[in-house]
């Protein structure tokens, strides 16, 4: 999976991105820049909000499992997806389900 890694890249989602909510997640998203090739690429944030380090990366953990389950990341966008309080005791339907609903603004634009 081709991640967004460069800080100076998140903050341009942050800027630029449409911004997509559930309740397990935020989801902001934006063409991938012309020099990056057709491949999506996708983020995963964890803030301190949701606890110490153990549950940050279950967090991230299973946000990407899950954008795996989606067919993600989806060619031609940029994604950060960002965890909210109750992401890492989900069940996998339901996170399946939050990352579809954020995502669907990629299929109307």
């Amino acid at each position: 999976m081709e991640t967004v890694r460069s800080s100076r890249e998140i903050d341009r989602l942050f800027k630029e991105g449409m911004r997509s909510s559930h309740p397990l997640v935020l989801a902001l998203i934006a063409p991938t820049p012309p020099g990056r090739g057709p491949c999506g690429r996708v983020a995963v944030i964890a803030g301190k909000k949701l606890g110490g380090a153990v549950a940050r990366n279950r967090a991230k953990r299973v946000l990407r499992a899950a954008v795996r389950r989606a067919s993600g990341p989806w060619a031609g966008w940029d994604i950060a997806l960002i965890a909210r309080d109750g992401v890492g005791a989900a069940t996998p339907q339901r996170l399946d389900d939050a990352v579809r609903a954020v995502t669907a603004r990629i299929e109307h634009s």
